[in-house]
C-alpha cells in the first residue's frame, strides 16, 4: 500500500508518534512510514497521519482526547480507527478488518468497503463516487479554495431540505467543522423525516 494518490495537496510532517501505529494494519502503517498522511484529491480526501501535530492532521488526536470521533459521535466505537476523512467531514474508519463511513451531517454509519485494500482499490478506480466529491468541484471552479486544515461546510447542511435558498460551501477550520457536525447530528437524532429544524446564520 502506498499513499501515492493524486492531486496532492499536503504532505504530513515527520513522524513523531510510532506508537499510534500499532492500532493500524500493516499496509497502512508502512504507507505512513513513507509519507505521514496526505490531502490528496484536490482535498477530496485528507488520510491522518502518525504525528503530535497539527492536530487537524493528527491520527492520535482523532482516537483520543475531547475531539476524539467516539466522544462526538455517538455512533463511532472507541475500538475504531479514523483514518481518513473527505471534504465535507465525512470520516472513514477501520471497524476491525473493514472500512465504514460515518456521515457526518447525521451521525450514521454505513458500509464502504471489506477491507482497507478494498477502499483504496475502489478510490484508484471511481474517486468521485467514493468521495462524493462534485460539490467540492463545484466549490473549485467558482474560485474557491480548501487550504490544509480546511474542511468545507454547506449552509443549509445537504441533509436539510431548504426551499426558495441557495446552498453556500465555505472553507472552515477542520477540528471546528467536526465540532459543528456533530452538534448538528445529535440535534436531528430522532426526528421523523419532514420535521422542521432552524439553525442560526453561520451553524453547519
Amino acid at each position: 500500500m502506498h499513499l501515492d494518490l493524486p492531486h496532492l495537496l499536503y504532505s504530513g510532517p515527520a513522524l513523531d508518534d510510532p506508537a499510534i501505529l500499532a492500532r493500524l494494519p500493516a499496509g497502512l502503517a508502512g504507507a505512513l512510514r513513507v509519507r505521514n498522511g496526505c490531502v490528496a484529491y484536490l482535498g477530496g480526501l485528507h488520510v491522518r497521519g502518525a504525528c503530535r501535530g497539527p492536530a487537524w492532521h493528527s491520527l492520535r488526536h482523532a482516537c483520543h482526547g475531547d475531539d476524539a470521533l467516539h466522544h462526538l459521535f455517538a455512533e463511532v466505537q472507541p475500538s475504531d480507527v479514523p483514518f481518513a476523512e473527505d471534504a465535507f467531514g465525512d470520516q472513514f474508519l477501520l471497524r476491525e478488518r473493514a472500512v465504514v463511513r460515518l456521515h457526518g451531517e447525521l451521525g450514521e454509519i454505513s458500509d464502504a468497503a471489506d477491507s482497507l485494500e478494498a477502499f483504496f482499490a475502489a478510490l484508484a478506480t471511481d474517486p468521485e463516487r467514493v468521495l462524493d466529491y462534485q460539490p467540492l468541484l463545484t466549490f473549485r471552479q467558482s474560485g474557491g479554495e480548501l487550504q490544509p486544515g480546511q474542511l468545507l461546510a454547506a449552509f443549509p447542511p445537504f441533509v436539510l431540505q431548504a426551499d426558495g435558498s441557495t446552498r453556500e460551501l465555505r472553507a472552515v477550520d477542520a477540528l471546528e467543522h467536526r465540532r459543528s457536525l456533530a452538534q448538528l447530528a445529535r440535534r436531528l437524532h430522532g426526528l421523523p423525516d419532514g420535521a422542521e429544524i432552524k439553525l442560526g446564520e453561520g451553524a453547519t
